[in-house]
């Protein structure tokens, strides 16, 4: 799933957050399911007037909150999730342990009155059983996501043929998937070895790397650092106009593996790495926009249904089918997908010329659709199928998105994240079809700016911008 394996791009914060607020929230429910099985029967399980006449109710409140605090002070420092039997021990019992005593603690602080006999016993028992089955829920789905190749990232190792070999000789890491690499190397014995016994396809300088980019669906470019600088330069220069991320992995043999570095600075336990040019969508940000998208284009689809009926009846009336237009684009690292409109031209006219003289050769209802610019309302479904989001650069047609990529060296940059119904460019005034080269030069660096400085924050405020720019502002 692609929008899995970019939230899990960097780390797996977000499924460890989001497992911490579950176990706090089942520890809530389990208190609460205690206090009416005590002594009464499981009928009475929603008849909360048992409960808030109950001793546990003033625990109920308190446990859960502190046992979520203690779990994130507790957390692991690895960014990964863990799916190990310690690790249970390590960030659900011993939060648990402490919250008890810290718990009665501040009851004695705040003079709350707490019944202790052996009925508590049984409670905590009843919860660390269930902390355990819960904890196995969260192994076993994790486990299926990285089985089913869902969260992992698609990687391409790029050096020399020694030193793809040392990545590809240490222990197995099934986070990072090496689907290919490139080597600088016109020795046609050597690249038929290395094929042979690097056992993942090879390629080199001379490839077609934005090919092999979207072939692949790669997430992550790895440049391997033998302390050659000169080359590490010359492989960046070949990918740096990608949109992919771009990590730098040290290879240098005197790392000392039991220094303090953090084990999220390190590639198998052995390497070092750095983020060379990554992006800035990941983890629990990407998930809350992706979420929002959902939400919004659900509410923007209800609004405007009735209006997209009643156009798609005029258009049919006026000139039959379809009653849509679509175009391939591309999206995120270049992966390809069509993009709806709706059809304003009649259909003896070839689309791709959209010169001032074909203006007689558009639908009349197509007039009053560009003029209120109601076009790309359709959008809306690729927002709701994850191949677009509401703010993020406009998507450009294949044919001219390799055509500015050949012109403008960062343009590809701005398949980074999933292309905008709106976007930072849109409300500067930098919008409207066939650009002169300088103007789409304008909008790339709106683009890029929008990808460096990226936030959800930033998102909200060009919504909010877009439905007073839209019909105030000229188009450039």
């Amino acid at each position: 799933m692609f929008k899995l394996e970019k939230i899990f791009q960097k780390d797996d914060n977000l499924y460890i957050n989001i497992s911490i607020l579950l176990k706090s929230s089942l520890v809530f429910l389990l208190i609460y399911i205690f206090s009416i099985l005590e002594f009464n029967s499981i009928y009475d399980l929603f008849n909360f007037d048992i409960y808030k006449k109950s001793k546990y109710l003033s625990i109920s409140i308190y446990f859960p909150i502190f046992y979520f605090l203690f779990s994130f002070i507790f957390r692991t420092t690895k960014k990964r999730y863990v799916v190990h039997f310690f690790s249970f021990l390590l960030n659900d019992i011993i939060p648990f342990i402490i919250t008890i005593p810290f718990t009665l603690y501040i009851f004695f602080i705040l003079k709350i009155n707490y019944e202790m006999d052996i009925s508590n016993v049984y409670l905590l028992v009843f919860i660390i059983f269930s902390l355990f089955f819960i904890r196995k829920i969260f192994d076993i789905y994790y486990i299926n996501l990285m089985n089913n190749n869902l969260i992992q990232r698609n990687v391409m190792l790029v050096g020399s043929i020694e030193s793809i070999q040392k990545i590809l000789r240490t222990k197995e890491d099934k986070v990072n998937i090496y689907k290919c690499c490139l080597i600088n190397s016109n020795d046609k014995k050597a690249l038929e070895n290395a094929r042979i016994n690097l056992k993942i396809p090879v390629f080199t300088d001379k490839s077609d790397m934005r090919v092999i980019l979207e072939y692949h669906e790669l997430g992550q470019i790895w440049i391997l650092d033998d302390e050659e600088k000169n080359l590490v330069n010359y492989h960046l220069d070949l990918v740096i106009k990608f949109s992919v991320d771009i990590i730098i992995v040290s290879l240098k043999s005197n790392i000392k593996i039991n220094s303090k570095l953090l084990y999220d600075n390190l590639i198998n336990n052995k390497y070092t790495y750095t983020n060379y040019q990554t992006s800035q969508f990941y983890g629990s940000s990407l998930f809350i926009k992706l979420f929002l998208d959902k939400i919004l284009s659900i509410i923007f689809l209800i609004i405007l249904t009735p209006i997209i009926l009643l156009i798609t009846i005029l258009i049919y009336i006026e000139d039959g089918f379809p009653l849509f237009f679509l175009q391939e684009s591309a999206g995120w690292d270049g992966r390809r997908f069509n993009v709806y409109k709706l059809r304003v031209y009649k259909k003896i006219l070839n689309r791709q010329s959209e010169s001032k003289k074909n203006e007689k050769k558009m639908l009349k209802i197509g007039k009053i659709i560009r003029k209120l610019r109601f076009e790309e309302s359709p959008q809306l479904l690729n927002i709701l199928k994850g191949d677009m989001s509401i703010v993020g650069p406009r998507p450009q047609f294949v044919k001219d998105y390799l055509r500015y990529a050949q012109v403008y060296k960062h343009f590809l940059k701005r398949n980074k994240t999933f292309p905008g119904l709106t976007g930072w460019a849109q409300i500067n005034g930098y919008r409207g079809k066939k650009p002169s080269n300088e103007n789409m030069k304008k909008r790339m660096e709106h683009d890029v700016w929008y990808l460096n400085n990226w936030s959800n924050r930033l998102d909200f405020y060009i919504i909010l911008k877009t439905f007073f720019t839209i019909f105030t502002r000229p188009k450039r």
